[in-house]
């Protein structure tokens, strides 16, 4: 899986003009899966994220994960995170995984984060979505699980 993932103050997703999805503080993770990925990659990546220490301690230093914080997981999909940019102007997004194996580790990633964490919310697979953020720091981490 593919994962860009972002330290907020706050994010929204909107469909359609409705809010569907709104955290404070936390992590906006936009992901795609991959044809090779599985709810084992899945799995790996959300426990990474929710462990990854890139917020602040007492000190200033990025010391505490968002499980540490109790911060908010906004997650979203993005196939578009596979594009191809080497052959021309027109991205390829061959890269990501079909809709039907997309659309299934997606929601096991969205299932197994709240079963792992309070506060997650999500966007909408395959919606045309409007994703509103504040960037904290700003602190962005591309991941990649395989």
């Amino acid at each position: 899986m593919i994962a860009v993932l972002q330290r907020v103050r706050e994010a929204r997703v909107e469909v359609g003009g409705a809010v569907i999805g709104a955290i404070g503080p936390g992590f906006l993770m936009l992901i795609c899966a991959e044809p090779a990925d599985s709810e084992a990659t899945a799995e790996k990546l959300v426990t990474k994220v929710l462990k990854l220490r890139v917020f602040s301690d007492d000190a200033g230093k990025m010391n505490r994960s968002l499980q540490d914080v109790g911060g908010g997981l906004l997650i979203v999909s993005q196939f578009t995170l596979a594009a191809d940019t080497s052959g021309g102007n027109r991205p390829c997004s061959a890269g990501a995984a079909p809709v039907k194996l997309g659309r299934r580790l997606y929601e096991h990633t969205l299932a197994f984060a709240r079963g792992q964490h309070p506060v997650v919310v999500s966007g909408e697979f395959g919606a045309d979505m409007q994703v509103h953020l504040i960037n904290d720091g700003p602190v962005t981490i591309p991941m990649r699980m395989g």
